[in-house]
């Protein structure tokens, strides 16, 4: 354990590896053992920089040593009559869910994190958010887990509220140490580990445009929307508008993937903005709320075919302006699978969050949303969509009578309700209850009571359009969510050892 006079951050302070640096040995391993050197994990420990955040972090005891489990972050409400509740939600969800890992945590490292509002010093925030903290502190003991640490971050700086020793501490906090000068800053680096910025920063690449673009947008997807509603509740026209969908998004994902480099997020976004007329975004967005061709786009997941296809997605997004916001649930659902299925889990969880904050019934974000947080490994699924687009490639070769029409159904009379898949197959199965109606059961006229949100659906602007789909409201407010004693070492423990 490192004493008050010792220096926090240096390479004497042992080692310890998280399972992220696996694939580097086990020569290679950081331990915190003090508050100061917790602050300066956080962005390490979820891959961000947390703004008006609640944070949990779940500790395993292994030989002594606290070792990182689950993460669990919430935004801080503005309200302090509902801090009891998020605290309670946030508290359990933790528990319970390592619980389902079989691991139950033995401690916890509480964060709250906040800037200072106008006016307000650092000091006065950590003052204001102490009875959160005492909310917290509070319902990890209803679960018999002792928060050992808890820590407010604001204006680069920290304080405990955990501190022992009076007068031990900084009345105005302790800075934080310099980014990236820490041995678990380096670390990280050789790992190959980055720290993206802030969870604002990421919402903002998928966020509908608010400029005076969106109102041409917006003129697009109105005269899209007349001409393709009406076909795609057709029978005779739903597998035309989806193989148009599709060879148009196939053209833009070769004309994105040619396009030349562009450095940073804020650049490769407008790059591809660019790329992108109005006309043809409105095609995708409004062509994408059929299930079917949905589904078929989700086969771009891996290979050279992901990363344009993300880009794609997130302009698509993008394009959801004024009462379009709902149709944005099918791009960002698509954004979220494609950034899970490459390993991004942080990008796919605000896509999928987002995607259920446009539309709260739309189940394949919803089933994807859960089985990201649970830690479910997403090849399962990836399995079920090559094994589609392999099924589909044989029965287009050989053209056999019995098999699939192109827009996904089943002939009548056949029904494969019995061949459930495995939970985490969520996606396959509702391809597979789809193919239990008949020929004569038509898709485009029960679509609105579909729970996954694929219904087509035309802009609530007070007048009816082509093919009487519901009135909706804008998802434009994004997801709804609901992340010194500096040389103090932590209680009862010889440092902190992180899994990832």
């Amino acid at each position: 354990m490192t004493n008050h006079s010792e220096t926090t951050g240096s390479a004497e302070n042992g080692d310890i590896e998280p399972t992220a640096y696996d694939r580097h040995g086990a020569d290679h391993q950081v331990t915190l053992r003090t508050p100061a050197e917790l602050a300066d994990a956080l962005p390490y420990l979820l891959g961000y920089r947390p703004e008006d955040s609640i944070v949990l972090v779940a500790l395993h005891d292994r030989g002594g040593r606290g070792r990182f489990g689950g993460r669990a972050r919430l935004g801080i409400p503005a309200g302090a009559d509902d801090w009891a509740s998020v605290a309670r939600q946030l508290a359990h969800g933790l528990v319970t869910g390592s619980e389902r890992r079989g691991t139950r945590p033995e401690q916890m490292i509480a964060y709250v994190c906040q800037e200072p509002a106008p006016g307000e010093t650092g000091r006065q925030v950590m003052e204001r958010l102490r009875p959160l903290v005492q909310n917290l502190r509070t319902e990890c003991g209803r679960l018999d887990v002792t928060v050992i640490e808890a820590l407010c971050i604001s204006d680069g700086r920290f304080w405990s509220y955990c501190c022992p020793i009076e007068g031990c501490c900084p009345v105005d906090g302790s800075p934080m140490g310099l980014p990236g000068t820490s041995v678990l800053a380096a670390a990280a680096t050789y790992a190959g580990l980055q720290v993206r910025g802030t969870l604002r920063e990421l919402r903002s690449r998928l966020l509908p445009w608010e400029t005076a673009a969106a109102l041409e947008q917006e003129a697009a997807l109105d005269a899209a929307g007349s001409a393709l509603v009406p076909r795609i509740l057709d029978d005779a026209y739903r597998a035309d508008v989806a193989h148009e969908t599709l060879d148009l998004a196939r053209l833009i994902l070769d004309r994105f993937a040619a396009a030349p480099p562009a450095s940073g997020a804020l650049h490769s976004d407008l790059r591809d903005d660019e790329l992108l007329a109005h006309d043809e975004a409105a095609t995708l967005i409004l062509g994408l709320q059929d299930r079917a061709t949905r589904d078929r786009a989700a086969e771009w997941m891996e290979g050279d075919e992901a990363v344009p296809a993300l880009r794609l997605w997130r302009a698509l997004a993008r394009r959801c302006v004024g009462p379009y916001g709902e149709h944005a649930a099918a791009p960002l659902t698509l954004a979220g699978w494609v950034a899970w299925s490459t390993g991004d889990d942080l990008e796919a969880r605000e896509a999928l969050a987002m995607a259920l904050g446009a539309d709260s019934d739309y189940l394949f974000a919803r089933l994807l949303h859960q089985a990201c947080n649970e830690g479910l490994d997403p090849e399962s699924i990836r399995r079920c969509l090559r094994a589609e687009r392999k099924d589909r490639a044989g029965v287009e070769a050989g053209g056999s009578g019995d098999a699939e029409v192109a827009d996904g159904s089943v002939p009548q009379g056949v029904n494969d309700s019995d061949d459930a898949p495995a939970p985490v197959a969520a996606p396959a199965a509702s391809r597979r209850r789809r193919r239990t109606r008949t020929a004569d059961g038509v898709e485009g006229r029960a679509r609105s009571a579909e729970p996954d949100g694929s219904r087509p659906r035309t802009p609530a602007q007070g007048t009816a359009r082509p093919g009487g789909t519901r009135p909706r409201t804008s998802g434009r407010s994004g997801s709804r969510r609901h992340d010194t004693c500096s040389e103090r070492p932590l209680p009862g423990s010889s440092g902190i050892e992180g899994d990832g």
